[in-house]
């Protein structure tokens, strides 16, 4: 997406809507980035947030990648729900930091192909460990 045009919905209208979620509340959810067609996203890791070996669990890999795909369609969209999701992880989601990287490919009609990318952040480095495709679709259009 053209990284000239404005969002949609303000920083602060996806934040708004953010801060009024209790899952993402719960998890520890940041906007860090918010731009046209692309978000990042972060959570900081704590115990509640593993699985029995120790690593993110699915659920929070898949939060990661859905909001992230989610927020980035809001970017160019509005109001917006998650039609489907598709997550392919890859590496144990291991550090102190899980960020989603969300942007949208497509737009058109009410909905929108977003990719996210879930890297996991263990001092210097950055671990990709998910990739998701998303369909995203407009509420109200």
């Amino acid at each position: 997406m053209s990284e000239d045009k404005q969002p949609v919905m303000s920083r602060e209208e996806i934040a708004a809507v953010i801060g009024k979620t209790p899952f993402a509340i719960w998890v520890g959810a940041s906007l860090d980035t918010y731009r046209h067609g692309e978000v990042e996203i972060s959570i900081p890791m704590r115990r509640e947030l593993t699985q029995h070996h120790g690593f993110g669990h699915g659920a929070i890999i898949g939060f990661l990648a859905d909001s992230a795909c989610a927020w980035a369609a809001a970017s160019v969209a509005g109001d917006v729900v998650t039609s489907e999701y598709k997550l392919n992880m890859f590496a144990p989601a291991v550090g102190q930091t899980l960020v989603g990287h969300g942007q949208v490919l497509h737009y058109g009609g009410r909905h929108a192909v977003c990719r996210a990318d879930v890297y996991a952040l263990a001092g210097s480095r950055k671990k990709l460990v998910a990739t998701a495709l998303a369909t995203i679709f407009q509420v109200k259009p």
